[in-house]
């Protein structure tokens, strides 16, 4: 999805990642012209089928001949016969799961699966993590993408639970949402030496045993630390170690008694506010020294519809509620106020859609 300003952009991106072992490509119609740039550059590389696995998603929702069309021109677009993985993009919401388990949504996945189009079906997520819980116990699907980060690890316990179950668990872009990791500030990279930031990502989640990760390539070198760690999939080593807590001190220091320590013993709010979310964007701007990524990421909030919170720290109405239950006395309203101050900005564009 990174990859498109250009179709020599994507043919660079694939070339390298084919040459250091990459074999799993991760697309979808939403990107903009991203299918068709990777059925080209594949074509172009001479690319044996067999030596890729190709996974493409669509949105919920669709009726079921628009899904069925859908579902063709992706397969035009990307050159191939058959998707290895076909995902629900984006089962943000209670009415996603049920297009999926019933009615045209899941007489769609079932097509493409008698039909011999897809190899499985799986789906992404952004909701919470109860919808995603609930989909992964239908026993619908055969794996799911979940944005699973070192600076974001709460759904480490689904993605165990998935994996358990023998799903496999793709980590959405560990670099790029996971921090904007390709290019760390300075006190991140002094934070996690002898390590790079983006080393120490991609271990964490290896180490876990996901079983793939997103890495959304723009350039070449985007896939550096991914040919370092050909084969790394083992337990953290001590250095490894050492530098996670190290990170994790040097942030707390940061932060000092107002750090959030993301319980979420806060919730629920009685007008919504995504406490625990909101206040891990200022640790991660005020502790992690990532102010421009949490800035980012807030200013998402309200613009991205299903895909992204819909209420900002503004929404709080000072009621404390959530002030007894926290186990760290924090003054809640008090940090939301200061993390609507020190993140809220102009709205810009997304990447896409």
């Amino acid at each position: 999805m990174r990859a498109l300003d250009a179709p020599e952009q994507m043919l660079a991106v694939l070339s390298a990642a084919l040459a250091c072992g990459i074999n799993h490509l991760e697309t979808a119609p939403a990107y903009g012209p991203a299918e068709a740039f990777l059925g080209r550059a594949l074509s172009q590389l001479e690319v044996p089928r067999s030596a890729v696995v190709i996974t493409s998603k669509l949105l919920p929702g669709l009726p079921l001949a628009e899904g069925q069309r859908q579902l063709r021109a992706c397969l035009a677009r990307l050159g191939v016969e058959r998707l290895d993985n076909l995902a629900v993009h984006g089962l943000n919401l209670a009415e996603h799961l049920e297009w999926t388990l019933r009615g045209e949504g899941s007489e769609l996945l079932g097509w493409a699966l008698g039909e011999g189009l897809v190899g499985q079906v799986g789906f992404s997520s952004h909701g919470s993590n109860g919808l995603i819980e609930a989909a992964l116990a239908t026993g619908r699907f055969g794996f799911c993408s979940l944005h699973l980060h070192l600076f974001d690890p709460q759904r480490l316990p689904l993605a165990r639970s998935a994996l358990a179950a023998g799903l496999g668990v793709l980590a959405i872009s560990p670099a790029d949402k996971g921090g904007r990791l390709y290019a760390p500030p300075a006190e991140l990279m002094d934070d996690c030496q002898p390590h790079h930031p983006l080393e120490l990502a991609y271990r964490f989640l290896l180490a876990q045993g996901i079983s793939s990760l997103s890495l959304g390539a723009a350039a070449p070198g985007d896939l550096a630390w991914a040919e370092r760690l050909a084969g790394a999939t083992g337990p953290l080593g001590a250095s490894e170690t050492a530098a996670l807590e190290h990170l994790e001190r040097r942030a707390a220091e940061r932060l000092g008694l107002k750090r959030c320590g993301q319980c979420r013993a806060c919730l629920p709010c009685p007008v919504q506010v995504p406490i625990p979310d909101l206040l891990r964007l200022r640790n991660l701007a005020l502790g992690h020294g990532l102010e421009n990524f949490a800035r980012e990421r807030y200013n998402l909030i309200g613009r991205a519809g299903h895909w992204w919170e819909t209420l900002n720290a503004s929404a709080c109405e000072c009621c404390g509620d959530c002030l007894p239950r926290c186990p760290h006395g924090l003054a809640i309203p008090d940090l939301l106020a200061d993390t609507h101050s020190h993140l809220v900005e102009a709205p810009r564009r997304r990447l896409w859609g």
